[in-house]
Order: structure tokens, then C-alpha cells, then sequence
């Protein structure tokens, strides 16, 4: 459903405010930012509560859990975030990079601020092991094993992939990079696009639903395709999706696609790969083979095998089963499972791990005085979606815990994409990214 930009704000807003959602990241028509950032340090409650928490993962969900447990639970409540990385890299805006439109210098965020404002206790290195009795994780670190005790365990790592046949080898797919964890590949794979020769074919595959964050496949083709007008004529990108039909903003990049596009983007679905010939960039499909200068599998998206080392991958394809009412496992007790790695009804998306963060450290605060779990829950997911070099659209939707089914489910009224794409929509995606950052990471 197509929605006009102030009647998407105005109806988002109200639902937000109904549901007690903190401020939602968009920009007033002045395009200044609706919340502060997070300058300064704030002044933990004195709620009485006192708990464990170990998070595992530093990305948009483990670090808004992380940050809200001690926000709201106070100084009582310990919290410990478990990352190997020293910093977080964005997956939000990164296929700008491919186009120089974002460098990706600014898609890093650390989690210093986490430690000196809210008393998070860092721990770099891997989860490796949890006894769910003693309620003991195990962690390898650069000294060493590191045991780790918790009253609650909150797992966020992320997603995980599943190599088609050709890329199998860690040596072919490391010439094939498919970007969909921002980092080096992401540059790796902008130096691909701009050694292509004019009149070149970029192909890109969609993996099969669910995966991380619906729209990008399809923004990141439409992005390519508009670099490559401007600068390497008469090439084109062929999207090999193995859905049945575009899977996110349908309307929009179907648009963007046959009109905006025209000439330069070919759309193929049910178009699963089958083999990826590495040495003549080939991809198989049932519908047939497609070559190209450039070519960009993304493959298909799994749980991380730390899921099913601690016994949580009961859901399709090594997901991890969960009650939405606080992300606790459906498999083990006293682990909580977050972000992309959770199989809920949400689309796996930075914004939505940012609000299963909130909601998931507002249920463990309440289980740690003795409560019961919020028992109406009420989320929102926001994207916007480059179409141009100067244009975006964007896609929302609000959700509520429904205790029939015991899943979130979209609100009807609450939920739709822009009518089309615009500059407007273009520069707020800025002013929306940059706010959901300050709220998860600042």
C-alpha cells in the first residue's frame, strides 16, 4: 500500500506514541532530527533491580539490548556485551558505498560509549559454549577461555550463509564477494563495478525469503544500475531473485525497475542458483545461465552455527525458535534470541534488531523483579531505499503482538511505502539513519 509521506509520519507517530516507543528516528519537514543525540551521560535509575545479563553480538540488536538494560534497569542490573569485533560495521546505507555515494569509514560504531555512559562491560572475543543449568558462558578470548555467569543470555550474532554449488571453496567465493555483511567486501566488490568496461552486465542474485533486510537486494540493483548509466554506458544488471515476485517495497522497485530503469535493469524470478561457474563468471539457474562482468551471489541466509552449539536452532534453516513477548528461546531456558537470528514474523532489518533489542531488555528487567513479560508488545521497521544518486522511497511497518497466533503481526493503517521516489525521501534517509545509530550505539 502506497502512503503519502506526511500521512505515513503522522499515522507512525500516533501508533509510537500509543505503544510508548521511544522517538521515532524521522526528520520534521525542517529535516532536523525529532530526538537528541545521546551527548551526554546519562544518570542510571534507582530501580532496586540486580540481575546478570550476558549479551552475545555488538550489531544493532545486542547493542540496543545491551544499552537499554542498563538505561532502564539501572546500576543493579550487570550487563555484559561479549563482540569480537572492535567495532561495528553498518549494514544500513553500505550499498552506497558501492556507488562512493557513503564512505565506509562512516558506517563504523563502536561500543566505547556503551562502557563510559551506561557501565556496559565489554568482553572482545567469541562465545564458544553455554551450560544452561549453571547458567555459565564460556567465551575464547585473546588471554584465553573466559567463563562468563548469567541469570538471562541474550544471543544477537547475526546471520550465517549457505554456499550454492561453485562456491563451496573459501578460495572461489572469496573472488565473488557478496557483501552482505559490510566490511571489505563491500569495497572489494565497488572496485568490481568500476573495473567494469562499458557495455558490461553486472549479475546479482536474490537469495530465497526470509534473509537480511528485504528491500537491499533490490536497492542495491537499482543503485548499480544508475552508477552504471552515468558512467559505464550501455551496461546493464540482471537480478536473478529466487522468489516468486520482489519481496519488499513491490510497487516501488517494480517502478524503479521498468520505468526508472528501463533499458538497464532485467528482473528475473524464481530464478534460485543452482551452480556459479567461477571461471567463466557464470550463474546457473533453472531458467537459464547468465554471465557477467561482475557477479554478486548472495547466498542464501542461515542461523550461525553458535545457535545450534548452544541448542537454540529449532526454527527453519538453523533459525532460532522464540516467544516474541521476550525473545526467550522455545528450546532452552534463560536464553534469549534476538535480531536476524530469531525466526519471528518481523523482517530481519537493522531498525526492527534495534526494537527487539528495547523489547526484549524491557522483559528481562521485568522477569528480573519478579514480573511477567509486557503482554502487548508493539514494534516498528523503517527503510528507506536509494533509487537514484539523489532519490529514495521508503517502506514501513508497525507491528503487535497478537495473542492468537503469539506473533507480531502488521497493523493495518500502519504499514506501506512511498508513493514515489523523491529527494525528500532521500535526505531524511540520513537524518532516520543517524538518529537510529545515537539510539543504539550513542
Amino acid at each position: 500500500m502506497a502512503q503519502d509521506r506526511r500521512q505515513f509520519l503522522a499515522r507512525l507517530a500516533a501508533y509510537c506514541a500509543a505503544a510508548g516507543l521511544p522517538g521515532y528516528a524521522h526528520a520534521d519537514d525542517d529535516d532536523r532530527p525529532r530526538t537528541r543525540p545521546g551527548s551526554t551521560t546519562p544518570t542510571l535509575p534507582a530501580t532496586g533491580l540486580s540481575g546478570r545479563v550476558v549479551v552475545v553480538g555488538g550489531g544493532m540488536a545486542g547493542a540496543a539490548a545491551a544499552k537499554f538494560l542498563r538505561l532502564w534497569g539501572g546500576a543493579g542490573v550487570q550487563v555484559t556485551l561479549v563482540e569480537r569485533e572492535s567495532a561495528y560495521t553498518s549494514n544500513i546505507l553500505s550499498n552506497l558505498v558501492l556507488t562512493g555515494t557513503v564512505q565506509m569509514a562512516s558506517l563504523a560504531f563502536g561500543h566505547a560509549r556503551l562502557a563510559s555512559a551506561y557501565g556496559v562491560t565489554l568482553v572482545r572475543g567469541e562465545a564458544l559454549a553455554a551450560d544452561p543449568v549453571s547458567r555459565r558462558l564460556t567465551v575464547a578470548t585473546a588471554s584465553g577461555p573466559r567463563v562468563l555467569d548469567y541469570d538471562r543470555l541474550v544471543l544477537a550474532p547475526g546471520i550465517a550463509f549457505a554456499w550454492p554449488d561453485g562456491l563451496q571453496d573459501p578460495a572461489a567465493r572469496s573472488l565473488f564477494p557478496h557483501a552482505w555483511q559490510a566490511g571489505p567486501q563491500t569495497t572489494q566488490l565497488r572496485d568490481q563495478i568500476r573495473a567494469m568496461p562499458a557495455g558490461g552486465t553486472f549479475v546479482m542474485t536474490v537469495p530465497p525469503a526470509p534473509y537480511r533486510c528485504p528491500p537491499g537486494p533490490y536497492e542495491r540493483a537499482c543503485v548499480v544500475a544508475d552508477w552504471l548509466k552515468r558512467n559505464r554506458p550501455g551496461s546493464k544488471v540482471i537480478v536473478l531473485d529466487a522468489n516468486p515476485a520482489i519481496t519488499a517495497e513491490r510497487e516501488s522497485f517494480t517502478r524503479a525497475f521498468e520505468v526508472t530503469h528501463a533499458g538497464v535493469i532485467e528482473y528475473i524470478p524464481d530464478a534460485p542458483v543452482t551452480f556459479v561457474d567461477t571461471a567463466s563468471r557464470t550463474v546457473h539457474t533453472p531458467l537459464g545461465a547468465f554471465r557477467g562482468d561482475v557477479v554478486n551471489v548472495i547466498p542464501v541466509n542461515v542461523g550461525p552455527v553458535l545457535l545450534a552449539d548452544l541448542g537454540v536452532a529449532n526454527a527453519a534453516r538453523g533459525f532460532a525458535g522464540v516467544d516474541v513477548l521476550d525473545y526467550e528461546s522455545t528450546a532452552v531456558a534463560g536464553i534469549h534470541v534476538i535480531g536476524d537470528a530469531a525466526a519471528t514474523t518481523q523482517p530481519k532489518a537493522g531498525h526492527i534488531g534495534n526494537q527487539e533489542g528495547k523489547v526484549c531488555a524491557d522483559a528481562i528487567l521485568r522477569l528480573l523483579g519478579g514480573g511477567a513479560p509486557d503482554p502487548a508488545p508493539v514494534t516498528n521497521s523503517s527503510c528507506y531505499s536509494p533509487i537514484t544518486t539523489s532519490t529514495a522511497s521508503f517502506l514501513t511497518a508497525v507491528f503487535a503482538y497478537d495473542p492468537a497466533s503469539r506473533t507480531m503481526k502488521a497493523v493495518p493503517g500502519a504499514s506501506g511505502e512511498a508513493l514515489a521516489p523523491s529527494k525528500d525521501h532521500y535526505e531524511d534517509m540520513f537524518v532516520w539513519f543517524r538518529t537510529l545509530m545515537s539510539d543504539t550505539f550513542a
